[in-house]
């Protein structure tokens, strides 16, 4: 017997410390809120996060659109995209206002278009700019504000650059520090070939926590499996798992129990799918489309007998026009039962 997700559940909005432990990495073009709400039925106590939203949309663009997200997405933060102090408070104001739990600038992405705004992964270059930017954020809103960064950017030397861009976005009163430990090439690497071509440096980020404890170091950046991620929970204060919460989104059913010692939302991935019918159809009311839904769950039955089938059902069945939430349905019918989904999770 199936269950919903049980809304009573979030925790409410105060100033308390977040748990990082455990975190899904925002990613663009994909953390969008039917994603958000799909994972949040795997984990409770991921701290999850928005696709980057500029402060340029947040102050001029649709603000329900671009920042709505549903009360059970809760633990969850939003991200920004700015350099500008002023237009970064005002926009993590408005975050405030509708409900996020922290915010955070990116000072990572290292896509051209990013870089031609002046923020993403080239302000590593620029730690005072940033620095007044977490200074103006700290001052406009309660909750955390938080950073996630790279370890440097073309030239840099990453022990150096790491080191003194911390030291001033802690002098700015940062509530935590998110370290993607790959160095980002601005020149000459297209921002795929960011995700694997510069090495992952992950005792650098164990050295900067060494010399900054009572400093809050999440480390972002080839997090694949629960067993990494409790590996370096021994080292750092908490994880990131980007890529492979999208693709295998499976892997999230173990995040609760094997993280924070408590039962999974559901005992399976079946489960856990059938339990996002109900939100298919009410966002069918609303004139979303279903494979904007559907999309995020084509990894759920990796290496399941029926997988293919499944997926192959979604894509292209869910594009068609007219297509309800029997779609879901129906693809779950060619997985087999859950004695097989379990199989895979404990390979």
């Amino acid at each position: 017997m199936t269950r919903e997700l049980n809304l009573t559940e979030k925790p409410a909005k105060t100033q308390k410390a977040l748990d990082r432990r455990f975190c899904i990495a925002p990613m663009m073009e994909w953390t969008d809120r039917h994603c958000r709400f799909f994972h949040r039925l795997l984990t409770r106590r991921a701290l999850i996060y928005t696709e980057m939203v500029t402060t340029g949309a947040v102050l001029h663009g649709d603000r329900a659109r671009l920042l709505g997200f549903d009360s059970a997405e809760h633990p969850v933060a939003l991200q920004l995209g700015g350099c500008e102090p002023a237009a970064l408070a005002q926009s993590a104001r408005i975050g405030e206002d509708f409900g996020y739990d922290e915010i955070n600038l990116n000072v990572g992405c290292p896509s051209d278009r990013v870089q031609e705004g002046r923020f993403g992964a080239c302000l590593m270059a620029e730690p005072a700019i940033v620095a007044d930017c977490v200074t103006a954020m700290k001052s406009a809103v309660e909750i955390p504000v938080t950073v996630k960064c790279r370890i440097g950017i073309d030239e840099q030397d990453p022990q150096e650059a790491l080191f003194g861009f911390t030291d001033a976005v802690k002098t700015a009163g940062v509530d935590a520090l998110i370290v993607h430990a790959r160095k980002a090439w601005l020149k000459g690497l297209s921002p795929r070939e960011n995700r694997d071509v510069p090495p992952l440096d992950y005792a650098l980020v164990r050295r900067l926590k060494a010399g900054h404890p009572d400093l809050e170091i999440i480390l972002n950046g080839g997090i694949t499996t629960l067993e990494q991620a409790q590996t370096e929970l021994g080292m750092l204060d908490g994880v990131m798992m980007g890529r492979a919460a999208y693709q295998e989104p499976w892997r999230l059913l173990d995040v609760d129990p094997g993280i924070y010692g408590v039962p999974a939302p559901f005992t399976s991935s079946r489960e856990a799918a059938l339990a996002l019918i109900p939100y298919i159809e009410r966002e069918l009311s609303k004139g979303v489309k279903v494979h904007a839904i559907t999309r995020h769950v084509l990894g759920l039955f990796r290496a399941v007998p029926g997988a293919r089938a499944f997926r192959r059902h979604l894509a292209t069945e869910a594009v068609k026009p007219g297509a309800s939430a029997a779609v879901m349905a129906d693809a779950l019918a060619v997985v087999l039962d859950r004695s097989a989904d379990l199989a895979h999770i404990a390979a």
